[in-house]
Order: structure tokens, then C-alpha cells, then sequence
């Protein structure tokens, strides 16, 4: 039996990631930073470490056959940033993995990142890219277009009663379910790739997308475009007004949103589908009637 050693496990994407390879017959190893996230992984072991730490990863891949990394953080806080988790985090996990002689590594980058690489998030991510594709491990790098859980925000503004979009709301993007990408990582790893550029079965425009919020939500359509020249103005502004955790997910968002985000398509899952399932779990949650949904 293979084994895989995956990284950010207890995060939206990590934890499709256990659960593919444990499907397809893999011994998983999931590695958690900490105890009380990990009670519902698909995984045979779960290692609590700080992949920060070096020391504390000593020993934990012996044995392992591929490392598949989806560790990274979006809002930065514990007093870590984007250099210490994306960067210097997945450098550890990379020595480790060299140390341990791993045939393979994967890393989940970011679409567009050579354009986007003044991003401090997306300039930790490709400098460990740079360091990966110039090391003696195999790599694959994947590219995901955006995650179905980063769309909630459209569907948040809709929720509020208006969604705000910049320019002529015209760029287009096609994102993929995790379960969906967890499925093409796996594959991609099984041919060999180098690289692999993801997205979804579906391109929407960001007014497509704004549309379908309000579509799911059986709502009038209320879509407010402001000048792309506020957008601009606010990437310049953010990092001298806002706190380092607001800015950074906010620098990333309206640079990516300012350019389209589209892939070679893969999966089967439907955004509007998630959303609708986002609503259901929210009626239950706050034990209001459902109605006929399953």
C-alpha cells in the first residue's frame, strides 16, 4: 500500500485531499496542528506537529511515498505570517521530505501568480515554488482557479441585499469544488504532471456569479458596479490603514478579482448546488423550516 503524508489537513481543501487518497486505497497520514480539528479526517494517522517548528517534524515521513502540501494561511494571525506558514512552513515539510527520501511532493499554489507575485500571499507561495522546482524531490505544482468556499462571499453580499462588484463585472472565473480537486490533484500526481492549472466544470463572469447568488436566494438581482479605478486605489491603500490580517486576504481577493481566473476545466459539481447546500445548513442551524430539501 502507498502512503501520503498530506499537510493542512483540517483545512477545506485538506480535508478532500484525505479523503480521495484514502478512497483510492492510500495509507493517509494527515498532519493537524491541532487535536480538537482532526476527530472527522479520513485518515489512518494523524500527526500533531507545527510545521513552523523543523524539530517537531523529525521522523514523521519515514516511509512516506508522496507529500502533498496544502498548507498555507489566508488571514494572518497567532503572530505568524505569510512568510513563516506559506514559505518557511512548506520549506521544512520539503527538508523533511528530502531527508526522508519521498519520491514525490505536491504543492496547491495559486492561479496567475506570476502576476500576481507584489500579493505578499502570493509572493510566499511562489518563492517556495521556486525552491521546490530547484531541489532534488520530484514535484507536481498545482494552480487552482478559486475554491467554491471563497464564492460565499458573493453569496454573503447577496444575503445583505446588494453585491458590489468593480469595473464592468465581465472577468470570468470557473471554480472547482474541493472533492473536485482533491480528484484532479490525484490525478495529475498519477500522470507525472509538472504543473497542473485546475478549475471547475462551469465560467461564470463575476455578474453571472452575483446573478446566480441571488438566483439561489430567490431574490430581485441588486448589483452595484463601482469604477475598477476604487479598486486600484484601495490595493494601494490597505497596507497603510488596515491591520495585517484584513489587508492580506484583501490585497489577494481584489488583485485576483481584477483579472480572469480560468482553468481547464474538471469536476462535475455545480456552484449553485453549494449554495443551496450553505442554506440548508444554515436554516437547520438556526432550526428553520426546510421545506421539501432533502
Amino acid at each position: 500500500m502507498k502512503s501520503v503524508f498530506i499537510a493542512g489537513a483540517t483545512g477545506y481543501l485538506g480535508r478532500f485531499l484525505c479523503k480521495e487518497y484514502q478512497s483510492r486505497g492510500w495509507h493517509v497520514t494527515a498532519l493537524a496542528r491541532n487535536s480538537s480539528h482532526h476527530g472527522d479526517l479520513a485518515a489512518d494517522r494523524v500527526i500533531e506537529a507545527e510545521a513552523t517548528w523543523p524539530e517537531s517534524l523529525s521522523g514523521t515521513m519515514e516511509g512516506i511515498d508522496l507529500v502533498v502540501s496544502a498548507l498555507g494561511i489566508t488571514r494572518q494571525t497567532d503572530g505568524v505570517g505569510y512568510w513563516d506558514v506559506d514559505y518557511q512552513a512548506n520549506v521544512n515539510l520539503m527538508e523533511e521530505a528530502l531527508h526522508s527520501q519521498v519520491a514525490r511532493f505536491v504543492f496547491v499554489h495559486v492561479l496567475n501568480a506570476d502576476r500576481m507575485e507584489h500579493v505578499p500571499l502570493v509572493a510566499a507561495k511562489a518563492a517556495f515554488v521556486r525552491k521546490l522546482q530547484t531541489s532534488d524531490i520530484q514535484s507536481t505544482v498545482i494552480a487552482p482557479t478559486g475554491y467554491f468556499s471563497d464564492m460565499a462571499d458573493f453569496l454573503t453580499m447577496a444575503k445583505a441585499g446588494r453585491v458590489w462588484l468593480f469595473g464592468n463585472g465581465q472577468h470570468r472565473i470557473n471554480p472547482i469544488h474541493g472533492a473536485d480537486l482533491a480528484a484532479a490533484i490525484f490525478n495529475a500526481v498519477e500522470d507525472g504532471a509538472a504543473w497542473a492549472n485546475i478549475g471547475g466544470p462551469e465560467t461564470l463572469t463575476q455578474r453571472d456569479l452575483a446573478r446566480l447568488c441571488f438566483d439561489v436566494l430567490e431574490k430581485q438581482p441588486r448589483i452595484t458596479y463601482l469604477p475598477d479605478i476604487l479598486r486600484r486605489l484601495a490595493l494601494r491603500l490597505l497596507p497603510r490603514v488596515a491591520p495585517r490580517r484584513i489587508a492580506g486576504p484583501a490585497q489577494f481577493f481584489l488583485t485576483a478579482g481584477g483579472m480572469n481566473m480560468t482553468a481547464p476545466p474538471s469536476g462535475t459539481r455545480r456552484l449553485a448546488d453549494h449554495f443551496e447546500s450553505l442554506l440548508v445548513q444554515e436554516r437547520r442551524s438556526s432550526n428553520e423550516p426546510i421545506g421539501d430539501d432533502p
